[in-house]
């Protein structure tokens, strides 16, 4: 329950609310040489805990009802894609040209799943589109140095990191800058009282988020699951994209269901988007930090257009640092 408490904290969280989560153990559950079953667990019991509160109090209950975590159902959540049937076929979740690769002096690890990264990373290795092959990266890759390859890929516009030993993170720059800030972290946009969502009208069927008015301006996957879970939890999204950017089909299968969908280009359709706005929630945002604020998209910016907002972001590497 350590992992569970400190996620909890983060939060906000009371933690008189701890003693109403119970866990079922399962050992072989995401089996990995990292705690990943622990934070899983952690995750999940704190987005259920705190949905459970929410739910009380919509639904004016006397007390806060008991979340039970079971790590089966954690493990299944967390590895969805493995699970999905697409027409009776299993999903394409990787491009072949994303993966860990080994290089001269250790490993790199590329994201070639969109057309866009796919070709930077074979322009910046030198490799033309027409004979791109697994095996004839592989052997550019084990020709040059991990470090070289990031700083090469990366220049190009592309997605490329060296696999790096815990000191040698934590003696990076953006690894300190990670290091000093926590990992989650909450402020006050505004002084605009917390909107007061109705009560809930069925007791019985607590789905704490109803009524709640989410734009989700993410991509991947940590972002779309985030929004999703809110759809799970009765939440009104809508998952929002570029259309010279669409999300992989298959991937959007996994992440997208429970949300509506749309396209949005805010170049020309900044009435659309303002609309929209006024009538939210929460916005979640899981770009890169900095690259929606020359859309008028910060938080300060959408809080200023839409006071009383609730604005999530989520950034693999931190908001702050090189």
């Amino acid at each position: 329950m350590t992992h569970l408490a400190s996620a909890w904290s983060a939060l906000g969280g009371d933690p008189a609310l701890l003693p109403h989560v119970t866990v079922v153990e399962r050992e072989g559950a995401l089996r990995a040489r990292l705690p990943v079953r622990q934070l899983a667990r952690a995750c999940v019991g704190a987005c259920a805990l705190a949905a459970a509160e929410l739910g009380a109090r919509r639904a004016g209950l006397g007390a806060v009802p008991a979340v039970r975590v079971d790590d089966g159902a954690v493990a299944t959540a967390f590895a969805s894609e493995r699970h999905l049937l697409i027409d009776g076929r299993a999903p394409v979740s990787f491009a072949p040209l994303s993966r860990v690769w080994p290089t001269a002096d250790g490993w790199v690890r590329t994201h070639a799943n969109y057309p866009h990264h796919r070709e930077r990373l074979l322009r910046a290795l030198g490799v033309p589109a027409d004979g791109a092959s697994a095996d004839r990266v592989a052997s550019v890759l084990a020709e040059r140095s991990a470090h070289e390859v990031e700083e090469t890929v990366c220049a190009a516009g592309g997605l490329a990191v060296a696999l790096r030993t815990p000191g040698q993170w934590a003696a990076h720059p953006q690894g300190a800058a990670a290091a000093a800030g926590a990992m989650v972290e909450r402020e006050r946009l505004d002084e605009t009282p917390a909107r007061v969502l109705p009560p809930l009208t069925d007791p019985a069927v607590l789905r704490p988020a109803a009524g709640l008015r989410v734009l989700d301006l993410t991509r991947v996957l940590a972002g779309p699951v985030a929004t999703r879970t809110l759809a799970l939890l009765g939440a009104d999204v809508l998952r929002l994209d570029a259309p010279h950017l669409p999300e992989l089909a298959d991937q959007h299968a996994d992440t997208g269901f429970g949300k509506r969908s749309a396209v949005l280009d805010l170049a020309i359709g900044r009435a659309g988007f303002e609309e929209l706005l006024a009538g939210a929630d929460v916005v979640v945002t899981a770009y890169r930090p900095g690259a929606l604020d020359r859309y008028g998209l910060s938080p300060e910016a959408l809080a200023e257009r839409r006071p009383g907002l609730v604005v999530a972001q989520l950034s693999a590497w931190g908001r702050r640092g090189p």
